[in-house]
């Protein structure tokens, strides 16, 4: 039960995570009008896996599916805001709660803490056999399991470019500055650079210049591991912008690296297949 306090807290936060609040005044809100938004639970690995969905509302599908993979900060309101835009694209848009299993981004305010004791503790093998699930549900519940897409941000972007090494029925993926290298752990023991070879759907990356915890020799390199092993995908740097620049909830956020990212990400998905409804 929480506190009289907490919920006054929430109430004020607008349903953004203690890390990242305040939101800024670039903050967009999407309103429902034409879609069918909502929580729903999906089974998943013996449990009860808790997402977000939006969808067209009065379309009698199947509707083309996009998986929404959260930043560090779990599926705050941005993450929902990005589904209903999804939506009124004619998409069929869920995004999973992945660390749901270890904990709530909600109950950490400090962004140092999250990382450390709730982020690193959820394990990549996890995660993708949720987001498996979750693409499963959606299929089952009004999605085209012929028109499958993935996009993530942050801590998304990186499993984005993994899901796309790990599920041969993914059409499409377009990743928001994800992290390409990193310390292996037992949780992460491998990162986008050692996947280049098994990448089985075409990946758009989208990158910040001024991005100071993605070098753009890791970027550099990414492009070179996509060059040696013929993959089909293609890294987009903003040379202006830096991390999270499509989060206009943040200061990080660049207008103009934003609105361009999100017309390259549709025109991704068009292009391989996943084509909203009208």
């Amino acid at each position: 039960m929480k506190t009289e306090q907490e919920m006054i807290l929430k109430q004020a936060q607008g349903g953004f995570a203690p890390a990242v609040t305040p939101p800024a005044a670039s903050t967009m809100q999407t309103d429902h009008q034409g879609i069918h938004t909502g929580e729903t639970t999906i089974p998943s690995q013996g449990d009860d896996l808790p997402a977000y969905i939006a969808k067209p509302a009065d379309h009698p599908g199947p509707l083309p599916v996009i998986l929404v993979v959260q930043e560090i900060f779990g599926v705050h309101e941005h993450i929902q805001d990005l589904c209903r835009r999804l939506a009124k694209q004619g998409y069929l848009a869920i995004a999973p709660e992945l660390y749901f299993r270890q904990g709530d981004a909600r109950d950490y305010s400090e962004i140092s803490d999250l990382l450390q004791n709730l982020v690193s503790k959820v394990p990549d093998k996890q995660v993708l056999a949720d987001l498996d699930h979750a693409a499963h549900w959606a299929t089952r519940h009004g999605g085209d399991a012929n028109k499958l897409a993935i996009t993530g941000f942050c801590w998304g972007g990186r499993i984005t470019w993994l899901y796309a090494a790990h599920n041969p029925q993914l059409k499409a993926a377009v990743a928001w500055y994800g992290k390409l290298v990193g310390e292996k752990t037992l949780n992460s023991p491998k990162h986008p650079v050692d996947i280049a070879t098994h990448l089985s759907a075409p990946v758009l990356g989208l990158y910040g210049g001024q991005d100071g915890s993605i070098p753009l020799e890791t970027v550099e390199g990414m492009r070179q591991a996509i060059r040696a092993a013929n993959a089909d995908a293609e890294i987009v740097v903003y040379p202006e912008a830096g991390h999270a620049f499509h989060a206009d909830y943040r200061p990080s956020y660049h207008s103009e690296a934003s609105a361009d990212g999100w017309q390259r990400m549709l025109s991704w998905f068009i292009q391989h297949g996943v084509v909203g409804v009208k």
